[in-house]
C-alpha cells in the first residue's frame, strides 16, 4: 500500500545516466509485487510454466536487471524479514480484499470482461516463500548481491542509504521516507507507458528521486512530524483519520509540539482514536530494527545457474535468456570488478 504524501514531497527527474556506477538499495519485496501485478496475459493469468508455476517474478527480474547492468547501475535486492507484530492487522485487511478481489476476477473471466478481470487480478498477487528463493537463487547466479533485513526490506534499505552503503533506496512506497532514506527513488523499474487502471489513455512514468532533507526545509518540520502526517494518512500498520489527506494533515503537525497533543486533537477534532500504540508506531519508524550483518559483493554472471534456473527449471525460452546473459557478460566487462564499494556510492 505505502502511505501517501505524493503532493507534498520535494522531488527531481533522475535518469539512468544519472545512476551509473550507483549502488542502489531496492525494497526487493515491492518490485517483486510489482512483477507478479503487472506481467500478466490478457485475461489476467499471470505467467507460468509447463508445470503450472508462476514465472512473472523471475520474467521482471531477468530482463530489468539486466537493463539495470547495462547502464552501469550496481542493484543490491533488500529482502523482509520478519514483519513488525504491528503489521498483523492491516496483513489481514489485505489478505480479506485479495479474497474479494480473487471473486470479482473470476465473475469478469467467467464474462469475458478482460480489461476488468485483467485489473482484479492484479490485485490478487502474492508472494510465496518459494518465489522469494527463487528470487534470491537468481539474483545470486546474476552476481547481484541481496540481504535479509531483520524486519521490513524497506527500513533495512533506507538504513543503507542513510549510513552510505548505497547511494539510496528504491521503492514504490514513500515509508522509505518516513524510515530515514535521504534519498528514495521511484518508478525506476516501471519506466515507459503505462496505461491507466480502467481509462483508455496511457501516461509516460519516468523515474523520479525524492530528496528527505529538501522535503523536510521545504514544510519546515522535522522527520517525526512527517511521520505523524504518514500516521493520519494511513500506513501499513494502522488505518489512517477518515478525510484527513497529506496537506491537511501537514496542517495539523505545523500547529502541535508532541504526539500527545496529536492524540488529544484527533480524539477532539476527529473523533479517532488510535487502534494501536502510537508511541509505538512512531517509534517502528524512527528507530526500526535493522542490522550491519552483511556483505555487499558483486560478481559475474553465473551462465550456468542462470540457465539451469531459467531454461531447465521453468521453460524460458533459451534464445531469450541467452540474450539476457550475453547483455549481463558484456555490461559486467564493461564495468569491471571494482572491489571498493566507495567507488560506487
Amino acid at each position: 500500500m505505502g502511505v501517501k504524501l505524493k503532493q507534498i514531497v520535494v522531488k527531481e527527474h533522475v535518469s539512468f545516466k544519472d545512476l551509473k556506477y550507483k549502488v542502489l538499495a531496492f525494497d526487493a519485496y515491492n518490485i517483486i509485487y510489482q512483477f507478479l501485478s503487472t506481467i500478466r496475459q490478457y485475461d489476467g493469468k499471470p505467467l507460468m510454466d509447463a508445470e503450472g508455476n508462476i514465472t512473472a517474478h523471475l520474467t521482471g527480474l531477468l530482463y530489468r536487471n539486466t537493463k539495470f547492468l547495462q547502464h552501469g547501475i550496481k542493484p543490491v535486492f533488500v529482502f523482509d524479514g520478519k514483519p513488525p507484530d504491528l503489521k498483523f492487522n492491516t496483513s489481514q485487511v489485505r489478505n480479506e480484499r485479495k479474497v474479494e478481489a480473487q471473486n470479482k476476477y473470476n465473475l469478469a473471466l467467467k464474462d469475458k470482461n478482460y480489461e476488468e478481470a485483467r485489473k482484479f487480478a492484479r490485485q490478487t498477487s502474492r508472494l510465496t516463500k518459494d518465489m522469494v528463493t527463487e528470487s534470491i537463487e537468481l539474483m545470486n547466479a546474476m552476481g547481484i548481491p541481496c540481504v535479509r533485513a531483520p524486519s521490513e526490506g524497506e527500513a533495512q534499505a533506507a538504513w543503507m542509504a542513510d549510513e552510505g552503503y548505497a547511494y539510496a533506496s528504491v521503492s514504490q512506497d514513500m515509508d522509505s521516507l518516513l524510515f530515514g532514506s535521504p534519498k528514495l527513488i521511484r518508478n525506476l523499474s516501471i519506466t515507459g507507458k503505462r496505461k491507466l487502471p480502467g481509462a483508455n489513455r496511457y501516461v509516460n512514468v519516468e523515474p523520479e528521486m525524492i530528496l528527505l532533507s529538501e522535503t523536510l526545509a521545504g514544510l519546515n518540520i522535522t522527520r517525526e512530524k512527517l511521520v505523524w502526517v504518514g500516521l493520519m494518512v494511513g500506513t501499513d500498520y494502522n488505518q489512517g483519520v477518515h478525510r484527513v489527506g497529506q496537506k491537511t494533515g501537514l496542517k495539523i503537525v505545523s500547529q502541535l509540539e508532541s504526539l500527545e497533543e496529536l492524540i488529544s486533537y484527533l480524539k477532539r477534532e476527529k473523533d479517532y482514536v488510535f487502534e494501536e500504540d502510537p508511541y509505538k508506531l512512531v517509534d517502528l519508524f524512527l528507530n526500526p530494527k535493522v542490522t550491519d550483518d552483511f556483505a555487499i559483493k558483486f560478481g559475474k554472471p553465473n551462465v550456468d545457474k542462470i540457465y539451469e534456473i531459467l531454461v531447465e527449471m521453468h521453460d524460458f525460452d533459451q534464445k531469450r535468456v541467452n540474450n539476457a546473459i550475453e547483455k549481463m557478460v558484456i555490461a559486467d566487462e564493461s564495468i569491471g570488478q571494482q572491489t571498493g564499494l566507495g567507488d560506487f556510492v
